[in-house]
């Protein structure tokens, strides 16, 4: 009789979870330390990435060990030529390096991710060779990044190869304490001004993030890549390719909703469905 009750409740745990919807178009939920994958929809297929990549070039620049007191001036040079994207930063701003990696990760703005990689050692072309190292050396191979702020559709990835690169960038507090800040004061031109995080859960009481990095542009459509702790159990989430920044944020909502009630049932509907291209959890 218990065991038939346990089947029972098991057959209604899934079909409440197959009623949840995915909008991203592709996704991946991972479990940390035992890297079993709690969700997975089109994980392995090439989408480009928009400003997830700023998590490569915070971890290429801070592999250089470079001073970050050291005062960087935003130059021309840094301008969005790509998408004439705006920035809060103007050109003729100088700032710590410290700061303009905060602006890069915690806001994603673009000039302060061009300013990382053109002052990098030995400059641009350095930089893009220890990408290209870096990438490697994470196992990415289905990866390829050309330019450090995510502006290029030529900058790609899969979800299960940016699992990859967060578990990486996680081992960076550098990395982990900014992404997590939901805002911070930055001193512009002699005027203080309030930067906030791109990721709207980040603060939230309800949630325990880890890492964070939002994304977007025309091509990658809204990204996300999150590090959390619900429940007390702790996974890594990519979700790319939302339309909408709103679906993105209920993707993830949904996701939080999975993992605090994660057990057998919900683990195996989510390999039942691996391979298949369904939307669904």
């Amino acid at each position: 009789m218990l065991k038939h009750l346990i089947g029972f409740c098991l057959v209604l745990h899934i079909s409440g979870v197959s009623a949840v919807q995915l909008n991203s178009q592709h996704a991946i939920v991972v479990e940390d330390g035992t890297g079993k994958i709690l969700l997975e929809k089109n994980a392995t297929e090439i989408a480009p990435i928009a400003s997830l990549t700023k998590l490569m070039t915070a971890m290429v620049v801070l592999d250089s060990k470079p001073n970050m007191d050291e005062m960087i001036s935003i130059e021309k040079a840094d301008l969005d030529t790509l998408k004439h994207s705006l920035s809060h930063v103007p050109i003729g701003t100088t700032l710590s390096r410290r700061d303009v990696l905060q602006l890069a990760l915690m806001s994603s703005d673009n000039r302060a991710a061009a300013a990382l990689a053109r002052t990098y050692p030995g400059g641009n072309l350095a930089f893009q060779k220890a990408v290209i190292i870096k990438v490697k050396a994470l196992g990415m191979t289905n990866t390829v990044i050309k330019e450090p702020t995510g502006l290029s559709p030529e900058n790609t990835s899969t979800a299960a190869d940016l699992v990859k690169m967060a578990f990486a960038a996680s081992h960076y507090p550098d990395i982990s304490n900014i992404t997590t800040d939901s805002d911070d004061t930055i001193a512009i031109k002699g005027r203080k001004r309030l930067f906030h995080n791109t990721n709207r859960l980040v603060g939230r009481k309800d949630w325990d993030i880890l890492l964070s990095k939002t994304g977007f542009t025309n091509e990658a459509g809204n990204c996300l890549i999150m590090k959390i702790k619900l429940a007390q159990k702790k996974a890594t989430l990519v979700l790319l390719n939302a339309r909408t920044s709103s679906l993105r944020f209920v993707d993830a909502m949904n996701i939080s909703r999975l993992i605090r009630n994660s057990g057998a049932a919900s683990v195996i509907h989510a390999s039942l469905n691996r391979h298949s291209g369904s939307d669904k959890i």
